[in-house]
This record gives C-alpha cells, structure tokens and sequence, in this order.
C-alpha cells in the first residue's frame, strides 16, 4: 500500500467569533436542560433522563470551553501586540 502524500498545503484554520461561538452553544445546553427539567418524570419513565443530565453536562463543559477560548483569545492578542512592538497592557490576571 502507498503511503499518502498530500497534493497541496493545508488551508490556514479560519478565526471567528470564537467566544460567541462557544458562549452561545452553552446557553443553548442550559435552555435545553431547563426546558427538560419539568418533564424529568416522563424522561424517568421512559429511560431517557440521560438527555436531561446530557444538557446539564454541555452546559458545565460549555463554561469551560468559556473560559479556555477566553484566555485563548487574550494570549493570541498579547503575542500580536508584541509581534507588533505595543506596550502590552496588564490583564486581570496578572
């Protein structure tokens, strides 16, 4: 079997709203899980409370996704800013 080589260079990943991105996928598992919570009982019946609890874990994970892309963001516009000769400004962090 040949191995493969590729016949063109790989396209540059594309930046977008990242935050927004991942803060709106996050509200959309919270508004799930709430719009599942009073039917929790059917769910139960049924053997799908798994799709309740699902919603709740998307949303916990969302708000790490949150915070990750947010530091994410702010690194790649300290390294831009140095590339670029600015005077960094201290974050929240620091």
């Amino acid at each position: 079997m040949a191995k493969w080589t590729p016949k063109h260079e790989a396209p540059e990943p594309l930046e977008g709203p990242v935050v927004a991105t991942i803060t709106g996928g996050t509200i959309v598992w919270f508004v799930l899980f709430l719009v599942q919570l009073p039917f929790y009982g059917w769910f139960d019946d049924h053997g799908h409370a798994w799709w309740v609890w699902t919603c709740l874990a998307g949303g916990g994970l969302g708000l790490i996704g949150i915070w990750y892309v947010r530091k994410r963001d702010a690194a790649i516009k300290r390294a831009a800013a140095k590339r670029a000769g600015l005077p960094q400004q201290p974050t929240s962090a620091e």
